[in-house]
């Protein structure tokens, strides 16, 4: 059994541990809401723009454009989603194998041309190791999401397509629906679906609230339910008698690259709010394992201490009668 000295001394430890591990857990959760925001303010632009310019295309089925023509694939493009640093549970970890796991895929193929736009210290650091073509470092979009630089890496990916440089480009990354809820996803970007049918399919985040607990995951199953039993209805055009002005391949030339601009931009919000949920859930576990353990700890110290008390007085008492 530990002296009294050496219990109360991993008190202290798991006491300062459970200081920082409280503090990270808040600060986390202050980053969670402005990530909630910046989501929240982005998704009616976002969800208004799809449907115009899908429902666009719908209603003009003549239009041909370069970016839904499919063909053989030979050269990929993958664009990783991870953060730069740790302590967020399986957030980084899930990431990494699902991208291994594509990357195998495409090998198993035949196809060994792969390029990785790596957004975050952890899938760089990975995709280098490995020895994977990597187009560039974006340590700094995982810290702070840009819509600018997001607007840069899509166009550069829109040019290698056009030029035929690349034949398919895919989005790895966490969808973020609830604090205690992040997906895993795998998006095709490029060529892209300009079908109607899953408009708003991703807009189903729940932006209310940062609390991950038993009963707040308990109203999302419901919740989820209730929405699955509804009947789906896929989205109408939002009229049948456009005027185009000034002219067809101007509208498409702005309207398509904003989507695409701002698919790759929705994808870094939603792994940088996944993030800090992550990290959050991880830090509050962290929290209440080490109120946990200092719970048995003081439980020990005093069996300990009692335990000396009694011998203490035993001694006492048996010196007392022998005398």
């Amino acid at each position: 059994m530990p002296s009294l000295k050496e219990i109360k001394t991993r008190i202290a430890s798991v006491s300062n541990t459970r200081k920082i591990t409280s503090a990270m857990k808040m600060v986390a959760s202050s980053k969670l809401h402005h990530a909630q925001t910046a989501i929240q303010n982005m998704l009616p632009y976002e969800e208004l723009l799809e449907h115009i310019l899908k429902s666009f295309l719908v209603t003009v089925p003549e239009i041909q454009n370069e970016f839904e023509a499919e063909r053989e694939v030979k050269r990929v493009a993958l664009v990783v989603f991870t953060s730069n640093s740790s302590l967020c549970g399986g957030f980084n970890n899930n990431v990494l194998k699902m991208f291994q796991h594509v990357v195998d895929e495409y090998m198993a193929q035949g196809i060994d041309d792969i390029l990785v736009y790596p957004i975050g210290r952890k899938i760089e650091d990975y995709a280098l190791k490995r020895g994977l073509h990597v187009a560039g470092s974006y340590l700094s979009l995982a810290e702070k999401p840009k819509a600018s630089d997001c607007a840069d890496i899509s166009r550069e990916l829109q040019i290698k397509f056009i030029a035929r440089e690349i034949d398919k480009v895919e989005l790895i990354y966490h969808h973020f629906k609830s604090a205690g809820s992040q997906i895993l996803t795998r998006k095709t970007f490029l060529p892209i679906d300009l079908s109607t049918e899953s408009i708003g399919l991703e807009n189903d985040r729940d932006l209310s609230s940062n609390i991950a607990t038993a009963k707040a995951q308990e109203y999302l199953r419901k919740r989820k339910a209730a929405e699955e039993s509804k009947q789906k209805s896929s989205a109408q055009a939002l009229n049948d008698n456009f005027i185009i002005e000034p002219n067809l391949d101007a509208v498409l030339g702005t309207l398509i690259p904003k989507e695409l601009n701002l698919q790759v931009f929705t994808a870094l919000l939603d792994s940088n709010a996944s993030e800090h949920a992550a990290r959050m859930v991880a830090m509050q576990t962290a929290t209440d394992n080490a109120n946990e353990l200092l719970r048995e700890l003081n439980l020990q110290f005093n069996k300990s201490r009692q335990q000396a008390i009694t011998s203490e007085l035993l001694d006492i008492v048996g010196g007392s009668i022998n005398n």
